[in-house]
């Protein structure tokens, strides 16, 4: 019984600890121990004094806490204070497993500084003899205030006066050494202590966030704006206030002033539903505000570039989010026989992610999946030359639409614009690899036929070339084209076989995959 009495001591200074922390580090709760003060810790002899009634309290064995705080606490705040009382407790329990007995018999506590002490400079602990000799200590008298503190008793086993007097300067000497190992004991619970507030502090400071777009993982979620838009804003007034409308489709031409008659019949085709960016290959931008509709306009310019180059740049799927399909056009079609609202309408019937309008049969044609067919809303597959289709489900015959007025959806250009090369510009040989990002291709990609238009096959970007060997600055243009027709069919065909390398799959022996 008196081992295990003494143990739980031990546990109730780990746990005096706690508080000690609290007051150390918090300022949150005080505990005091003289007369004048707001918050005591005091033997249940003191419980019934004039102070305890005013003080909330808690009794635990032979202790009565009575503690107060500086102001009211958040629950946080509260969680953290039994979580650090919780860890000195812990902590007193294994200390105390420790410790074989503890003999106690009368302390004084005089102040803050020197409850820890006091407690522990009347615990007799039984080391070995040439580590800490045995300590026989009854009393201690303050020797500042000359007043009697309040004591705790172990149930008799008092000390005579004679006893008292009898402890000599050796003995004194080793109480001052056991003073030392009891500061050097709270020295280090005090390291214990601050290192489990550094966590708490870390755990509650630190933000890591792994669902976060890259690079922000240090942000609060609820900060992150992954997405953007091209919609104009004002410099004035509530930002909430600034849009009248938010178009729901975005469609692009990249143009040359040149072609401001055409452009300016293709943009009236297209609702105040759409957002228009139109990108300049020849640097020419002001003289568009001739047109009412180019001041709403997104204008970005370029000299000498593409509109793949503007695509991979300036159409991050993170910025034309908003947009439910995204139309990236030429700037030599004739859209006399074309309604952008109409043509998505029938998009939206036939469950089409990929598209483009019909051609017209009579000029500018290249593959047969193109021509428009008169006598059917949209068509999915088609007959071409002998020994072009390896399968009927698969391009040109299927599963393709060529890159001259393609349309989008949303979620199949996000995949489309990672196919994108950064320094294959012309984008000749995407048409081929659309098919990849959607499924069944052959059931998602198709032509809108009952919504036409007509390739005019000015051949305006290719003038921006330049004359090398002798050649008309259109050729190079050309070659340049074909080339990477090419690099793109090799790229792509290179990084099919790695992947499947990667599995386990051997690919050497097929021919498509």
């Amino acid at each position: 019984m008196v081992e295990n009495f003494n143990r739980m001591v031990l546990l109730y200074v780990a746990m005096l600890l706690g508080f000690w922390n609290n007051v150390i580090n918090r300022s949150k709760v005080k505990l005091l121990v003289n007369a004048t003060a707001n918050c005591v810790f005091l033997t249940r002899n003191f419980v019934d004094s004039s102070y305890s009634h005013r003080l909330p309290s808690i009794d635990i064995g032979h202790f009565h806490f009575i503690y107060c705080s500086s102001g009211g606490r958040k629950p946080s705040e509260i969680m953290r204070f039994f979580v650090t009382t919780f860890i000195g407790i812990v902590f007193g329990f294994f200390i105390g497993v420790s410790v074989p007995t503890l003999s106690i018999t009368k302390v004084h506590v005089v102040g803050l500084d020197n409850v820890m002490l006091t407690v522990l400079n009347n615990l007799q602990l039984n080391l070995p003899s040439g580590l800490l000799p045995s300590i026989d200590l009854s009393y201690i008298e303050d020797r500042y205030t000359g007043r009697q503190a309040w004591t705790f008793m172990n149930n008799g086993n008092k000390r005579s006066s004679s006893q008292i007097q009898a402890l000599n300067d050796t003995s004194k000497l080793r109480i001052y050494s056991f003073y030392t190992v009891v500061f050097m004991f709270l020295f280090k619970m005090s390291i214990l202590i601050r290192a489990f507030n550094f966590l708490e502090w870390l755990l509650r400071e630190s933000i890591w966030v792994p669902s976060n777009p890259r690079g922000a993982e240090r942000l609060p979620p609820g900060i992150v704006e992954a997405e953007s838009d091209f919609y104009l804003r004002r410099l004035w007034g509530k930002p909430s206030e600034d849009l009248t409308s938010k178009p729901n489709y975005l469609v692009t031409f990249t143009v040359g002033y040149e072609q401001k008659n055409n452009i300016d019949a293709a943009v009236k085709k297209f609702s105040g539903n759409f957002t228009v960016v139109l990108f300049h290959y020849d640097g020419r931008t002001t003289e568009w505000d001739e047109f009412e509709w180019s001041k709403r306009a997104i204008h970005v310019s370029a000299r000498k570039q593409t509109k793949w180059w503007y695509a991979k740049r300036f159409l991050h799927p993170d910025i034309v989010a908003p947009y439910d399909y995204i139309f990236i056009w030429d700037e030599d079609l004739g859209v006399e026989h074309f309604d952008a609202e109409e043509y998505l309408k029938l998009v939206r019937k036939h469950g089409l992610e990929i598209s483009q309008p019909g051609l017209e049969p009579n000029k500018g044609l290249t593959w047969q999946m193109t021509k428009r067919r008169g006598d059917r809303e949209v068509h999915k597959v088609t007959e071409e030359k002998p020994g072009w289709c390896s399968d009927p489900h698969l391009p040109p015959c299927a599963a393709f639409v060529e890159i001259m007025a393609p349309v989008f959806s949303r979620d199949a250009w996000r995949c489309v614009w990672h196919m994108i090369q950064n320094d294959l510009v012309h984008g000749w040989g995407l048409d081929f690899a659309l098919r990849r990002c959607v499924e069944p291709a052959h059931e998602k990609i198709g032509v809108v036929d009952s919504q036409w238009i007509v390739h005019q096959g000015l051949p305006s970007l290719g003038n921006q070339g330049e004359s090398q060997t002798g050649k008309a600055p259109w050729q190079g243009v050309r070659e340049r084209c074909r080339k990477e027709w090419t690099m793109f069919q090799t790229r792509l065909a290179n990084a099919e076989d790695a992947y499947y390398k990667s599995i386990g799959i051997d690919t050497s022996n097929s021919t498509a995959h």
